[in-house]
């Protein structure tokens, strides 16, 4: 094929990554930046160098649509920008690598399907744990047999975010001003890489995840936002793996990602806290270790993969179905917990310093859950309220379950 055409929606924030390593082009591999989408392209550090380049920049996808064409469409927008711009692209004549999640709703990402499928093209969602070179390895195994069949996984990842991180517009809302859903929160952000993670890994091929027969949820907020800041998921998988998984930032420390993957001839383990190990490492039965690597490494090798994919007509870790299985585990998590609990006031705290919101005790009291397997409304936390456990077998809709008595 000519060198491919690349598009880019939002330059500014992780946006700006992609434009920093397509101009690099460390592969020496043969593209062109055709255009560039961006509303506010002034807040963007690297939209000096693409005037250099003679890049036009529009403020939106159409606009950049009624005059150009792309062989790749890689967008970085928000959550909620997701679905109608992985479309316009598609049906646009272009394959497309979007950021995580792949959409807000699981009603979006099957629509996407269709859309996709009716353009032919393909479309990669940005989880980069699924595109890296450990994960994929480890998983290669695991479809082999190597580490018998999953029993249980669970992560705990603690973030602190200051308030300023919840400056940003669409941050920990639920909706939009207009009505279209966000469901921005600590799980479906931040650390969605690391619960996607889990579905990923026990998934039966090299490109799906697992499926999900039931969740339950605590969603829990210090900060001032309409969705939750704080997260314990459990979810039951059609093939009966139990996943949890524990997630905050109304902490002080950071912690994680940590993992621990239960397999029935191998545990799996990482933790990042430390920063000094971040090799995943499985323990065999009969007494073998193995180190897989570092899943951080090279956290843009999806553009890679992905440009790889298009011209040489390779299959993509994770698209659409692979991605789909995080959206519909917090779509039911909402569903699961309707009304975002509050902590109590005598245990919220203020750190001027790093202006900070944080729960006084809530680090111990999730990493003493994540050791038993166990959610905070099950072991007497006096604030603690547990959440309505849901089918989600043939969940097709958000919100579908929202009628049920709370």
């Amino acid at each position: 094929m000519n060198k491919l055409s690349i598009v880019l929606v939002g330059i500014g924030g992780y946006g700006n990554g992609y434009v920093k390593e397509l101009l690099e082009n460390p592969g020496n591999r043969e593209y062109s930046i055709v255009g560039v989408v961006d509303p506010f392209p002034e807040n963007a550090p690297s939209l000096p160098k693409l005037h250099e380049i003679n890049v036009p920049v529009y403020d939106s996808l159409e606009g950049f649509y009624k005059e150009h064409r792309a062989d790749l469409a890689v967008i970085s927008s928000p959550i909620h920008f997701h679905y109608q711009q992985t479309r316009l692209a598609l049906e646009n004549g272009s394959h497309v690598l979007c950021e995580k999640p792949v959409t807000a709703t699981v009603q979006d990402a099957l629509k996407l399907i269709e859309a996709r499928d009716e353009a032919g093209k393909m479309v990669g969602i940005g989880y980069q744990w699924s595109f890296s070179k450990a994960i994929n390895a480890l998983k290669q195994d695991i479809l082999a047999g190597k580490l018998g069949y999953p029993k249980r996984l669970k992560t705990i990842v603690l973030w602190p975010r200051d308030l300023d991180y919840y400056q940003r517009g669409w941050a920990g809302k639920k909706q939009d001003q207009q009505g279209n859903w966000i469901l921005d929160s600590v799980a479906n952000n931040a650390t969605a890489h690391f619960l996607h993670n889990m579905f990923y890994v026990i998934g039966p091929t090299m490109d799906s995840s697992g499926k999900i027969r039931e969740v339950e949820a605590e969603l829990y907020k210090a900060n001032a936002i309409e969705n939750f800041d704080t997260s314990i998921i459990r979810v039951m998988t059609t093939d009966d793996v139990e996943i949890l998984f524990y997630a905050s930032h109304a902490v002080r420390q950071s912690v994680g990602p940590t993992f621990y993957y239960q397999f029935s001839e191998a545990v799996v383990q990482y933790d990042e806290t430390n920063g000094v190990n971040k090799e995943i490492t499985v323990h065999f039965n009969d007494g073998t270790v193995r180190s897989y690597g570092d899943p951080t490494m090279e956290s843009r090798r999806k553009l890679w993969v992905m440009i790889d994919a298009i011209i040489n007509g390779e299959p993509i870790p994770c698209g659409i179905e692979a991605a789909l299985t995080q959206t519909m585990c917090i779509n039911g998590a909402q569903e699961s917990m309707l009304q975002i609990q509050r902590f109590p006031d005598k245990v919220i705290r203020f750190d001027e310093t790093s202006n900070l919101i944080y729960v006084e005790g809530l680090e111990q009291i999730l990493r003493e859950n994540y050791l038993k397997w166990s959610m905070p409304s099950k072991t007497e936390v006096p604030w603690a309220k547990a959440g309505v456990t849901l089918d989600l077998t043939n969940y097709t809709y958000f919100p579908s379950l929202a009628s049920l008595t709370r």
